[in-house]
Order: C-alpha cells, then structure tokens, then sequence
C-alpha cells in the first residue's frame, strides 16, 4: 500500500476500516510503509480528502493518523503545502508543539505528583464532582480524539483543585503537548484502557482525602507513560 500522491491518487478506495480502530489502522498503514521505504524519504503524502477517500475513514481520523507520524518524526506537515516524509524511522524524541515527550517527561513528576497531593487535600465538592464527570465520559469515550481531549481535561482540573496557581498555569500551558503525546501513546502504545485504571486509582484517591495515595497514584501514571514512551523510542 503506497501513500505517495504520485501512486495513490485514484486507486480505488480499500474497504473501510472500523471506528474504534480506525485512526490506528491508518496510522500503521503510513508507518509501515515509510519505515519499509515503499514511500521514500522526501515524499509528498496524498491529500487528506485523498486518503479518506482511500481508507473509507473521515479526515479527522486521518489527522489523528498524521498527527501521530510527525509526533514520531516520521513526517512533516507544512501548511498550505502537504505532509512530507523527513525520516524512515522513529526519532530520538517525540515531537509534540513546543515541548518534547523528554521534556514533559522530565518535569511532570515535579508538577503533577504534588498538584495530585495537593488536590486530595483541598479539593472542593464541585471540583471533586467535576473530575468524576471527566473520569465517567472517558470511560465511555470510544473516539480518541475526544478521550484525548477528556484525558488532558483530567490532568488540568486536578492541577485546578490543587489550589496553587502556578501548578495550574504549567498544566494549562503544556495541555496541548499532554494531548498530543496522549494521542500518539494510544494509537502506538495502546495505553487508552491502562490510563483509564490509573486515572481511577488517582480519583479515588483525591476521592479519599489522601494526598499521599494520591501522590502515589500520580506518580504511577507518569511512570507509565514513561515507559510507553521509551518502548517507543527503543523499538
């Protein structure tokens, strides 16, 4: 399967993939066949509208795909001109807007551990309330972008409940790298289902009024993540 627009453009549409695997299989597909070198380093990938057309899928699940290619470094998207392929491997780091994985990774226990500690401490009821609705739609979330979208919501309501301003000012700051890594984890790591189990034993625990349950629980996450992250970056 080629996604050059040179040898894609006007194949017949493959059968259309189902939804709640959708983003992944798409995101496979251009993987493999950059890491494959059917479609070189330098190459124009098809148009969005194109590879919709193609994979029977809506253009937003192709942006989740190509999202997760340049988060690799496998690709490039300049606007107004397309996605290019810069790379036939996975980079060094994932690169997520303004900050890296290596970046979050390094400072998030500093951030979040405390904020979760803080948050089982002085975690208002409506604030506590809040968290649980979030927590509920993920559960229920089968779109990822959307559970993406729940998963930072999450993460910054915690940092909100923390009562320190400058633990959610930094949440907020970096929301939008938290959702690209989250988004990239999920479609190559598989970590949806896992984070909704870590997000619930940090619930429950600023639930408790344990801040250090809560620290624990938190600490956990990011060190799942990091984990993911590295399995990544070391295949």
């Amino acid at each position: 399967m080629n996604l050059s627009d040179s040898r894609t453009a006007g194949q017949p549409a493959t059968l259309p993939l189902a939804r709640l695997s959708a983003a992944e299989a798409v995101f496979n597909a251009i993987r493999g066949d950059i890491e494959s070198g059917a479609v070189a380093v330098g190459s124009k990938l098809s148009s969005e509208a194109t590879l919709s057309q193609q994979y029977g899928v809506s253009r937003s699940v192709i942006r989740e795909a190509l999202r997760s290619c340049t988060a690799l470094g496998l690709t490039v998207t300049k606007t107004g001109r397309g996605t290019f392929v810069v790379a036939s491997k996975v980079a060094n780091d994932l690169t997520l807007g303004q900050y890296s994985a290596r970046d979050l990774t390094e400072a998030r226990p500093h951030i979040e551990v405390p904020a979760a500690g803080l948050a089982a401490e002085r975690r208002t009821d409506e604030e506590l309330e809040s968290l649980r609705h979030i927590m509920a739609a993920m559960a229920d979330e089968t779109d990822l972008e959307s559970w993406v979208a729940l998963d930072s919501s999450f993460h910054a309501a915690i940092a909100q409940a923390s009562g320190n301003k400058v633990f959610a000012s930094v949440v907020a700051d970096i929301r939008g790298a938290l959702a690209n890594q989250s988004e990239t984890l999920n479609m190559v790591a598989d970590r949806q289902h896992a984070s909704d189990v870590e997000h619930q034993q940090i619930l429950a625990a600023i639930e408790a009024g344990s801040a250090e349950d809560a620290r624990a629980a938190m600490a956990h996450h990011l060190q799942a993540v990091g984990a993911a992250l590295y399995s990544i970056l070391n295949k």
